[in-house]
């Protein structure tokens, strides 16, 4: 049983080449990525390179008043939005009653962050009663109007080209989808697989709605009637006001882009919100010809009620066997429905680039802002601490890594070599990382995270303090330096272990628990911890092992750190071998 072992931990021994080949070619390839990918340094934050400061006044519409509760609830969707991971360092805050401050490091697209923060997200699926291109000569429709004399989809208007054609009192074909909110050009349409859930539908069935079904002799109904008759979506200033202020419950007008023809739309009251959306991602069509999409995921209630009312439009005359997805009140979508789509999942398809559709994706999936807000001011500002806070903070963190390297040398000796070389490796590692995971996932460096990757310093240098004293262990027990190495890395290698585990334990409570700037110093601490260890693996145990074959270290020379009179080094254990045979006499008990 021992030869095999010891066979083993020879090969180990032999090959310390391959892990130290590993770590290297592990270098070369992160660095490979980071020139190709343009991006050669970490992307700074807000603090240390200036950004994009976005001032929004909170509005009360649709029955939400302006109140903390409120307040602090834009802030903390607003803040998920931009910051992702928590990692990119974008600040969110209130200031006063009604607004919220919104910092968006350098670096960050502003022009997206300004949509994913001031898009309120309030998504509705809600049944088409009548649609028309804008500006087209017709008399003012009616809902029952446009239904009558419709014919059914013609047989260009596949579920798979999700195009549909409907001829409505106006005599203009329906649009196949809309394009989305914020002037993008999408076309857009929905192929589901959904289990809607009970109620809400019932404002959707065969008759659209009430109020707008109805002969028209209600107040509201002449009046919807006269904003659609008068609405016209290729005017901004039309566009702005479509639906303004309309509760989810009752119907409503509304404007959506088609190929860059501008449609209107008369929408009954909305049959299923968008808070039923349980989860939202943006996925590449491999298969067909849709592009990008967004794939939604409906709620056990929202699936009742997608289904319900899917069922109920199946059963209407184009343009009534339509529903339109509504986003901030532009129509997205507006698919037909040819039979009730269950399954409690949906897709919004279209020509979404990635960039829209991950960022329609995002707003549904963190949920709509309890209130509207109104963009004051977009500036530009400068770093808040400047190039000499920042030289000053660089400036001590390399002071205490000359004084880290001093005490090395001096206590260490030639064993400093092993620990200013993992040192450059990690640092090498830990830059190439921080400028590759800026572009990937916004990380942005501000001064706490510089702070995390000084302190990681002390982390990675009491990784190698432990091992050498491990060996320096065994030589004073009289072993020689090629078997201490190899007998005091079992025992250093789980004290290393347990050590960084607390460490990355304590960094991954702290940015659970923390927001804002604290989290990019747990981030940062954390990961360097990670790196400690496979540093610690792939470097530094292979280096000692090929270091150990060297006759300075071996030989214990005085300046090698590893010299054994110095250490206080007991003489090694001596046997010797009793002839066989009876010459050698009778054995004694206590010896034998």
């Amino acid at each position: 049983m021992a030869a095999p072992k010891r066979g083993r931990s020879a090969s180990a021994q032999s090959k310390p080449g391959r892990s130290l080949a590993f770590i290297l070619i592990a270098i070369v390839a992160l660095t490979g990525g980071m020139f190709a990918a343009g991006h050669t340094t970490p992307r700074l934050g807000i603090d240390l390179a200036g950004g994009t400061s976005i001032t929004l006044k909170a509005k009360a519409d649709q029955g939400s008043a302006i109140n903390k509760a409120n307040m602090d609830t834009a802030v903390d969707i607003m803040n998920r939005r931009v910051n992702g991971l928590g990692v990119s360092e974008a600040e969110v805050q209130t200031q006063g009653n009604d607004h919220i401050i919104v910092n968006i490091p350098k670096g960050t697209n502003s022009k997206e962050a300004q949509q994913q923060v001031g898009t309120t997200a309030k998504l509705y699926f809600r049944p088409v009663l009548a649609s028309e291109p804008s500006g087209a000569a017709s008399p003012s429709p009616s809902p029952s109007a446009s239904s009558s004399g419709s014919s059914s989809p013609s047989p260009s208007s596949s579920a798979s080209s999700k195009e549909k054609a409907s001829s409505s009192s106006s005599g203009s074909p329906t649009p196949s989808s809309s394009a989305t909110s914020q002037g993008r050009a999408v076309t857009d349409a929905l192929k589901a697989d959904a289990t809607p859930s009970p109620s809400a539908s019932a404002g959707a069935t065969s008759s659209p709605s009430p109020s707008a079904s109805s002969s028209g002799g209600t107040a509201d109904t002449s009046k919807l009637q006269a904003q659609y008759a008068a609405l016209n979506c290729a005017t901004p200033a039309d566009r702005a006001k479509a639906g303004t202020n309309a509760k989810p419950g009752d119907p409503t007008v509304a404007c959506g882009e088609v190929k860059k023809v501008w449609y209107k739309y008369l929408l009954g009251p909305a049959a299923v919100d968008g808070t039923e959306v349980k989860k939202a991602a943006a996925v590449f069509d491999t298969q067909g010809a849709s592009g990008w999409q967004v794939q939604m995921k409906f709620s056990s209630s929202g699936s009742k009620k997608f289904a319900d009312i899917t069922g109920a439009l199946a059963k209407n005359q184009p343009p009534q066997n339509e529903f339109g997805i509504v986003l901030d009140g532009e129509v997205v979508s507006s698919p037909f429905v040819q039979t009730a789509i269950t399954g409690g999942q949906a897709e919004i398809s279209g020509s979404f680039t990635q960039q829209e559709a991950q960022s329609l994706a995002n707003m549904l999936s963190y949920g709509a802002l309890p209130l509207s807000f109104k963009e004051e001011t977009v500036t530009t500002v400068t770093a808040a601490l400047g190039g000499d806070q920042l030289h000053a903070g660089l400036l001590a963190g390399a002071i205490g890594l000359a004084l880290v390297v001093i005490y090395l040398v001096a206590y260490y000796r030639g064993l400093s070599i092993v620990a200013m070389a993992s040192l450059l490796v990690s640092g090498i590692l830990t830059y190439v990382i921080m400028a590759l995971l800026g572009p990937a996932i916004g990380f942005a460096l501000n001064l706490p995270a510089v702070c995390g990757a000084i302190v990681a310093i002390g982390i990675t240098a009491d990784s190698f303090i432990v091992y050498f004293e491990r060996i320096r262990d065994e030589i004073r027990e009289g072993r020689t330096l090629r078997p201490a190495v190899e007998r005091a890395w079992p025992r250093a290698r789980r004290t290393i272990l347990v050590s960084d585990f607390v460490s990355f334990l304590a960094a991954a409570v702290l940015f659970l628990v923390t927001v804002g700037k604290v989290q990019g110093f747990a981030f940062t601490l954390g990961l360097t911890t990670v790196l400690d260890v496979v540093v610690v693996f792939f470097f530094t145990k292979p280096l000692m092992t090929l270091l150990a074959r060297r006759k300075f270290f071996a030989n214990g020379h005085k300046w090698s750190g590893l010299d054994p009179k110095s250490l206080g080094a007991q003489p090694p254990l001596r046997r010797t071998r009793r002839p066989a045979g009876p010459a050698a006499g009778p054995v004694d008990p206590k010896e034998a």
